[in-house]
């Protein structure tokens, strides 16, 4: 080999070796960041799954977990984060990971400090959501939210600090992430229509409802998710929270949002264009695609799909209008949404404390309206709350729910 030759060679290699360890280092820069609040949860685990279907697409920054403190550290231990979060007992939670194990809400809040990620799915249930999403938005990071709760509780002031800091909040629950897929332009549509399964009751009578037991109530015909979101939808009451999370993220009034019940969840939401057309965003039932949509936006990947959707399998579609007779929770939001203020605070906090007993035996499923409502009627509501008093109405609310259940009668 001649000394030119040796040189073009020796060049050709270190050339080579430049452009692999570049393009390695590329690869590792175009990894999504993320962290998971509520791992543990249903929407959690869906996530992992997605995310381990996606491949080299991410990195997992923190997962936090709650009170499952052993299904965290088997998490923790596969997916090999920088930090693991837990209510308490932090020295179950450590194991063959090199993540720092953190606590409480301040383990949340440092979670969503991180400037290190790119996005962050709150996938927690209950309060402890809005917190750790108001901190991951003062520091820009982007959101994927299934936490019904954080924009029930506190929409308007969610909203107006993500416009603050320019960061995106991408819905996950399928009825919104359906009408994020489908706007284009959203001067230009007039209406939201939100689909509703109807629940394991649409089909029964009142009689029947008034006398279900958890197992019946628990028994939804469409999907698997947790044991409140599913009393919820039984009582068509996710509906209603749906409705206001609507009014939120897309900023429609009340006036606006339409909700038609479609027992097959095949047409997970449309809306409406000012000149009449409405466009909807179909699907088989299952949260892999939203999760997946919302962590992924604004790119699209082949996910986690059993079988492609066929009309012709489908065949029929039906929708109907809600009986707001059998289930007035639709009702009840609407009006808590349109008073605003406390009043949303008011609802969600004294549902999910009913919702809580009529799982443990003491109330029936009808009650958790009647309960409700009594507490709405009886809520004097605070305009332009601050999130200190957004959460002092939240507590109180609670201790005056139990307190009335712990009097009640059925």
């Amino acid at each position: 080999m001649g000394l030119l030759t040796s040189i073009h060679y020796g060049i050709t290699i270190l050339a080579q070796n430049f452009f692999l360890s570049y393009n390695k280092e590329a690869m590792e820069i175009k990894k999504r960041k993320i962290s998971i609040i509520g791992s543990t949860g249903s929407i959690g685990r869906q996530a992992l799954e997605v995310i381990e279907k996606l491949g080299d697409k991410f990195k997992i920054i923190a997962l936090a977990g709650g009170n499952n403190v052993e299904l965290l550290k088997k998490q923790a231990e596969k997916y090999q984060p920088e930090f693991v979060s837990c209510n308490s007992h932090p020295e179950l939670v450590s194991g063959s990971h090199n993540a720092k194990i953190l606590t409480g809400m301040a383990g949340l809040e440092q979670i969503c400090s991180n400037k290190e990620n790119d996005i962050i799915l709150v996938a927690c249930s209950g309060k402890v959501g809005l917190r750790p999403t108001l901190t991951a938005i003062k520091n820009g990071i982007d959101i994927a939210l299934a936490n019904k709760e954080t924009l029930v509780m506190a929409g308007d002031i969610v909203m107006s600090e993500a416009k603050k800091y320019g960061v995106n909040i991408i819905p996950v629950d399928s009825e919104h992430c359906a009408i994020h897929q489908c706007i284009k332009d959203i001067n230009q549509v007039d209406k939201l229509i939100i689909t509703a399964s109807g629940g394991p009751f649409l089909h029964k009578s009142v009689e029947d409802m008034k006398n279900a037991t958890v197992e019946q109530a628990l028994a939804h015909p469409r999907w698997n998710m947790g044991k409140k979101i599913t009393v919820d939808s039984a009582t068509l009451m996710n509906k209603g929270l749906e409705i206001i999370e609507a009014h939120h993220l897309f900023g429609f009034d009340y006036d606006d949002i339409d909700v038609v019940v479609h027992p097959q969840s095949v047409v997970h939401s449309a809306i409406e264009y000012v000149d009449g057309s409405v466009i909807a965003q179909l699907g088989l039932p299952s949260m892999h695609i939203p999760i997946q949509y919302a962590i992924t936006y604004p790119e699209r990947f082949e996910g986690i799909k059993s079988k492609s959707f066929s009309f012709a399998e489908t065949a029929r579609l039906d929708f109907e209008k809600p009986d707001y007779e059998k289930f007035p929770t639709v009702k009840l939001a609407y009006e808590m949404g349109r008073t605003g203020g406390t009043a949303t605070v008011c609802m969600n906090a004294a549902n999910e404390e009913a919702v809580f007993a009529f799982l443990d035996g003491k109330i029936k499923l009808y009650n958790i309206y009647e309960i409700t409502k009594k507490m709405c009627d009886e809520h004097k509501v605070i305009q332009n709350p601050t999130i200190d008093e957004i959460f002092a109405v939240d507590e109180q609310i609670r201790e005056k729910t139990k307190e009335y259940i712990a009097k009640f009668s059925y």
